[in-house]
């Protein structure tokens, strides 16, 4: 890494232009090309996928989008003469505007099934051609709260009248300001402050332009960019603060302005490229999940961390080559001149005494850090996963007060029904769903169920089920699953009729299964991948072993955090959340993934300066207590930093982000603090010289990859013959 950090440093200002250089070529290609971010299918091989491909397959033409305009009259009923003239006018113009196909309204003589018994509520159906424009749906919009009144309340939702939220992009920019507050107030000078963050945006900005374009050739999902940023400001920072921590420490011991840079990059530069790289691993290990959506993510955010990490060892280079001294304070630039340009090392700090306390009784601290762990990652036994709909919205949104006029006219299962897909090749399968109607009438939880007669010819039918509770109700998924178990397989016997359960509702309970099923996998695939690489850069197995448990217990207080606020709903109000309900289904596998390296980062950066004091002095309490108190202070900023960065996003208004950033700041508060500050050296304390121990065998089979760079001075053998303390014996 030294003549990488040596030619960056010659050639800083060079570096600088390139990468301006390569931020103004990508926003230029993506002005002219654009972006082409989708969500597809969510299902795959399941039993909603195969219903909507033979729906599809039998359908006459391609549809468009579709939405539904709800209507509630106070104190009334729809079919009031003020009421029914207005909005028969409103949907007649709708009929008659721009890209619109059809209108299906209540007040037709078959429309009586769209008023609620009550008479007080009333939807209409809008389908779209299938080139519609957003200017003519924004139009039909206009059109239908045209008559809104006090006493006519109109709101709109389905697919073509979704409104996603726009992201909040002073939310976004609060978490780099309380970033660069949380820097200056640790280090007492700007440049310390900035440069961190000038690196992790120019990094952020250029990996969200590359993953634009990289849209036209992958699918991407519309909220790749956003997670993307999250992730990568949140390591981008971090990682340059490391390197510029130990610029700091090496300019304050003497060194030269290019002798430094050389020096951090070696050390501290090696612990972020291969923190960098286990964040990669991890998610592109979800690639073997095999699931599109999460490909698209996984992929994008991947590639944010790439470039940030070329950023934090290229251009961050050239920058501290550009400013010279001036990364130091004042003062202290003041008092190593004075002390002919060395200061010695205070290791008196809070952090030094905090790892003295932790070296002292490390059975009591690290016994309640676990149990607080051990608490907050509980509420993860309830995880449930879904999908989020209208009905987890803020109050003021139109789709979500829709969402809860339909439930209140027609019944909550209204908002998602089931939609079957029958093939009935005979005239005996006819029959028989004629017959599997009149069942589902019967069936517990289903509050109607109708068919649309087959016409001459037709061999697929469709079978609209309404369920009795939510699309998001763990009853509606009891259901599901009882009438592909029971129901639906009784109809079928004796005949060459097929029934598949589909629909929204359906397909959003099918993924959710097939990712739950996958996720313990996936969690032992990313422990045992972490054990791996920390085996090989540390040449130890317990600390290995130690992490890999400690990882996915703080994946376990990720998702607890997620459970408490967006499943129990505790402090989603406040937050401007909306409604409790199901995490939705590729979150957790996601934030395995990030969580994984974001823990490794750490693991990597505390562990990489006690294996470099264990080389020097072959002293391993020595070693623990040194490496935590030099570094504490760094993990402790750094981890602030993530909370603000992540924390800032869970105000953008999506609520899939929300999750992201709620689990992702706590999860990385608690690691930092709890697990690498308390639970990591109080484990290592106890274990004593163990820590360090590898079979020879498997020692010269491992490839040898030097995290913390060449040592400098003596070093001790890696097997001493004994310690000078009795390792383990603390109380």
């Amino acid at each position: 890494m030294s003549p990488l950090a040596r030619w960056c440093h010659r050639h800083r200002l060079a570096v600088v232009l390139v990468w301006v250089g390569l931020l103004l070529a990508l926003g230029a290609g993506v002005g002219a090309a654009g972006n082409a971010f989708g969500n597809g299918p969510t299902s795959q091989d399941t039993d909603s996928a195969r219903a909507t491909a033979l729906l599809q397959q039998a359908s006459d033409s391609a549809a468009g989008k579709s939405g539904r305009i709800v209507w509630q009259v106070s104190g009334a009923e729809v079919t009031e003469p003020g009421a029914e003239q207005a909005m028969t006018g409103a949907l007649e113009d709708i009929a008659d505007a721009p890209g619109v196909a059809s209108v299906t309204s209540p007040y037709a003589p078959d429309g009586r099934a769209q008023v609620s018994q009550d008479g007080r509520t009333a939807y209409a159906t809008v389908a779209f051609d299938q080139d519609v424009s957003d200017g003519q749906i924004d139009h039909v919009k206009e059109l239908a709260t045209g008559p809104e009144s006090k006493s006519l309340h109109i709101a709109l939702n389905g697919q073509a009248f979704t409104v996603n939220p726009e992201p909040n992009a002073v939310a976004d920019a609060m978490g780099i300001v309380l970033a660069f507050v949380v820097l200056l107030f640790a280090f007492r000078a700007v440049w310390v402050a900035a440069l961190p963050i000038i690196t992790a945006v120019i990094g952020v900005g250029t990996s969200a332009l590359t993953v634009m374009l990289l849209s036209h050739v992958i699918r991407l999902s519309d909220t790749t960019l956003t997670l993307g940023s999250l992730i990568g400001l949140g390591v981008g920072i971090d990682y340059a603060l490391f390197i510029v921590n130990r610029h700091r420490a090496n300019l304050l011991a003497g060194m030269n302005v290019g002798e430094s840079i050389a020096k951090s990059l070696n050390t501290s530069g090696r612990a972020v490229v291969f923190a960098g790289l286990t964040v990669v691993i991890a998610l592109l290990g979800m690639l073997t999940l095999n699931v599109g959506i999460i490909n698209g993510m996984a992929i994008g955010a991947a590639v944010t961390v790439v470039l940030t990490v070329l950023a934090a060892i290229t251009l961050l280079p050239a920058l501290l080559g550009l400013i010279g001294p001036r990364v130091l304070s004042r003062g202290e630039r003041r008092e190593t001149a004075g002390q002919g340009g060395r200061r010695s090392s205070d290791r008196a700090g809070l952090w030094a005494r905090w790892a003295e306390r932790v070296q002292s009784r490390p059975r009591i601290l690290g016994a309640v850090a676990l149990a607080v762990l051990a608490a907050l990652a509980l509420p993860t036994l309830s995880l449930r996963l879904g999908a989020s709909d209208d009905g987890n919205l803020p109050t003021t949104s139109t789709n979500r007060q829709a969402y809860d006029m339909v439930a209140e006219g027609f019944g909550p299962g209204f908002n998602g029904p089931l939609v079957l897909a029958v093939q009935a090749p005979g005239a005996a399968d006819r029959a028989a769903a004629g017959r599997l109607v009149t069942a589902l009438k019967e069936v517990d939880g289903v509050a109607s169920a109708s068919a649309a007669p087959l016409k001459d010819g037709q061999t697929v039918g469709v079978i609209s089920v309404v369920p009795t509770t939510s699309p998001q109700s763990a009853a509606t998924s009891d259901l599901i699953h009882d009438l592909r178990r029971d129901v639906i397989p009784a109809a079928e016997r004796g005949t060459s009729m097929k029934v598949y359960v589909g629909g929204v509702t359906a397909s959003n309970d099918d993924f959710a299964s097939v990712l739950m099923g996958k996720l313990p996998i996936f969690i032992l695939v990313i422990a045992a991948l972490g054990f791996l690489l920390l085996t090989v850069a540390f040449r130890s197995l317990l600390i290995p072993a130690v992490g890999a448990v400690l990882n996915i217990l703080s994946i376990g207080v990720a998702f607890g955090a997620i459970v408490v606020v967006f499943q129990y709903g505790f402090g989603a109000g406040l937050l401007g959340l909306g409604a409790a309900g199901p995490i939705e289904s590729f979150v957790p596998i996601l934030v395995v993934g990030i969580m994984f390296g974001l823990s490794m980062d750490y693991q990597v950066f505390l562990v990489s300066r006690m294996r470099e004091e264990w080389a020097h002095t072959g002293d391993s309490r020595r070693a623990v207590r040194v490496g935590q108190a030099e570094t504490g202070k760094v993990i402790a900023v750094a981890a602030t930093i993530m909370v603000c960065v992540f924390g800032s996003f869970v105000f953008g208004g999506m609520r899939v982000i929300s999750e992201f950033g709620v689990s992702l700041a706590v999860a990385v508060a608690v690691d930092a603090l709890l697990i690498r500050m308390v639970v990591v050296p109080a484990l290592m304390h106890l274990s004593g010289r163990a820590n360090w121990w590898l079979p020879r065998r498997l020692d010269r089979a491992l490839p040898h990859v030097s995290v913390e760079g060449p040592m400098d001075g003596p070093t001790h053998p890696q097997r001493p013959v004994r310690e000078p303390e009795t390792a383990g014996l603390a109380n």
